[in-house]
């Protein structure tokens, strides 16, 4: 399975920036998708997560400013990041579930960069 993310870069706070995760060598549709995100010294944490039927969920830090969906034609996952803020700076990681379900992360994408500057 991989998993390529891209999309990062540097935007100033109150920005906007899309990632995007192209996925390939496992059954995207069924399968659960997640972002992920860490910081220099922190552990890496939840940012939102869609399951094959759409269901959405979120970090609290991050809703109603990021959305996250799904192209099963293209086999890839979006985070539209609204609203930045400083403190959203981080290197953010796409995930793949197992199930259809968020069941937590059985394969990892490379990191994107995501810089906010103030």
């Amino acid at each position: 399975v991989q998993l390529q993310a891209s999309g990062g870069g540097l935007v100033q706070a109150g920005g906007s920036l899309r990632l995007s995760c192209a996925a390939s060598g496992h059954s995207f549709s069924s399968s659960a998708m997640g972002w992920f995100r860490r910081t220099p010294g922190k552990e890496r944490e939840f940012v939102a997560r869609i399951d094959s039927d759409r269901y959405t969920n979120y970090a609290d830090s991050v809703k109603g400013r990021f959305t996250i969906s799904r192209d099963n034609a293209k086999n890839s996952v979006y985070l539209q990041m609204n609203s930045l803020k400083p403190e959203d700076a981080a290197v953010y990681y796409c995930a793949a579930a197992r199930r259809a379900w968020w069941s937590g992360a059985a394969y990892w994408g490379q990191g994107t960069q995501v810089t906010v500057s103030s």
